[in-house]
């Protein structure tokens, strides 16, 4: 993709010299004879760079009346004067009144060439300051981390997208991590070095969403407004949660997608487009279209590609490299020490539901940061982990963690919660295993070979012995059935389970 770079000279000759230098070397150029057709341009387009003669024969404005004009539309748009009859004043008026540079001619094609890309250069870099500027605020997470299946996957699909032009679609819970997908697909494509600029679908409203997004040529404060859309040129949109926006935003945003082109409000030129749009939402895009809330033919428009987010629950392998990465990310932000998480604390975190996925976890540890103590230095235990509200749990809104099981093992842990809930549920019914077992409704069975497997300490996967149970008789496994009076279904299963055992 290459920057375009707008000439007005009220002589072919030059205009078409200058054109063909710069073509030479990579750029794309547009043309003006004078003041008018330079409007005009601008007007249906973005340039990245102009260069404008000060002094055009018949032309309305001068090239320094050209400038104001071009600097109250476009502001960072960078702009070289030149001319063959400058003055120092001319030149001081001109960078004074926003040129980047002035040139006298004639000029060496080598020395314009490298004017203009290190005002092209210039460009970039402010536009990056402002991102970086913009990131910093909000703190935002810059890759995507964990080396789980799903995030492996999810960072392939990055890596073959990224490069095309293709709109994308990203799907994911609240906090998922969708925008952090969004921009990386924005780092790693060709729009890098251009805006990526953010639209919070849910502010858009019929009244203010046209002047924000298309722009208006109707004047505020001295001067016109420059929508989001136009902002993006030539870099990426970004719809944070698309279905939010009205039935009315959606059919003007899907003429802009289809036509690549759009006016603003109060305006009669219609605007070029060149930006690569990517939105994303946390609903179930065809329930959505079902319930009449998202039109069938813009998510087509946008969805060529769908990348879907797995929520922090789906990849619970990634929660400890997550945990660390906001300690050191929250220890920079708050100025104090790292703090060292205990296995305890960590085997909490994989336990939990986590309903506000990777922007929960986040937030836990940014608690336990401010919370915590730096002048011990020692490992942080589950004891810190505070307690929080948890929808995925209707009966106890408030989950608590059990330090016996969360601070063991995976093995040893399942173990001691299998004996602790067949003491449970033989406590419920008073010792009476039939009644227990019935009350499970179809799953006789298999609580019948859990409680040999739980008494026997025989695990499921490979029949092997748990070595502290050996020492138990076979015969005080053998009363199990006994204690299942008339199900005779259950003595062979019971027995063949225990025949497996090598336990004398």
């Amino acid at each position: 993709m290459s920057e375009e770079i707008l000439i007005v000279d009220d002589e072919p000759d030059i205009r078409s010299l200058i054109s063909l230098t710069l073509e030479d070397e990579g750029f794309s150029t547009v043309q003006a004879a004078n003041a008018e057709q330079a409007r005009d341009i601008v007007s249906t387009r973005l340039p990245s760079c102009a260069i404008l003669d000060i002094w055009m024969r018949d032309s309305d404005m001068d090239g320094l009346e050209l400038l104001s004009w071009c600097k109250e539309i476009y502001p960072d748009m960078p702009i070289l004067m030149i001319s063959g009859h400058g003055t120092i004043s001319t030149a001081v008026e001109a960078i004074r009144n926003g040129a980047y540079e002035f040139v006298e001619k004639p000029f060496k094609a080598e020395r314009l060439i490298l004017t203009v890309r290190r005002a092209l250069q210039a460009k970039r870099l402010e536009v990056e300051n402002q991102l970086l500027r913009a990131r910093t605020a909000v703190y935002k997470q810059p890759d995507l981390i964990g080396n789980s299946a799903k995030m492996k996957q999810l960072k392939n699909d990055v890596e073959k997208i990224a490069p095309t032009s293709s709109r994308v679609l990203i799907q994911g819970r609240p906090g998922s991590g969708k925008e952090t997908v969004a921009r990386l697909i924005h780092d790693k494509s060709s729009r890098s070095e251009h805006p990526f600029v953010v639209v919070s679908c849910s502010r858009l409203s019929d009244e203010k969403g046209d002047a924000e997004l298309f722009g208006s040529e109707i004047f505020q404060y001295g001067r016109r407004i420059i929508g989001l859309l136009e902002q993006a040129h030539l870099g990426t949109l970004y719809f944070d949660e698309i279905s939010d926006l009205s039935s009315t935003m959606q059919a003007r945003i899907l003429r802009a997608v289809t036509e690549q082109r759009f006016r603003r409000v109060g305006g009669t030129s219609e605007i070029i487009s060149d930006v690569r749009i990517i939105s994303a939402t946390n609903n179930n895009p065809q329930e959505m279209i079902e319930a009449g809330k998202l039109r069938e033919d813009l998510f087509y428009r946008l969805a060529v590609v769908n990348i879907y987010v797995p929520e922090l629950s789906q990849r619970r392998e990634d929660i400890a490299q997550l945990a660390k990465y906001f300690v050191q990310q929250q220890s920079e932000l708050l100025g104090k020490k790292p703090i060292k998480l205990g296995e305890d604390l960590l085997n909490a975190l994989r336990a939990l539901e986590w309903p506000g996925s990777v922007r929960q976890l986040k937030n836990v540890i940014e608690t336990i940061m401010i919370l915590s103590s730096d002048d011990d230095g020692e490992p942080v235990g589950i004891s810190a982990l505070p307690e929080f509200n948890s929808p995925s749990n209707s009966d106890n809104n408030t989950q608590t963690l059990n330090e016996t099981f969360m601070s063991l093992p995976l093995r040893e842990a399942r173990e001691k919660f299998e004996r602790a809930y067949l003491l449970s549920q033989l406590e419920r019914f008073d010792g009476n295993i039939h009644q227990s077992t019935i009350e499970n409704s179809g799953k006789m069975i298999h609580l019948t070979l859990f409680i040999v497997r739980t008494w026997k300490g025989i695990l499921t996967n490979d029949n092997r012995i748990h070595s502290e149970l050996a020492h138990v008789p076979i015969k005080e496994l053998d009363r199990v059935a006994d204690l299942i009076p008339g199900d005779a279904t259950f003595v062979p299963i019971i027995q063949e389970t225990l025949s497996a055992s090598t336990v004398d």
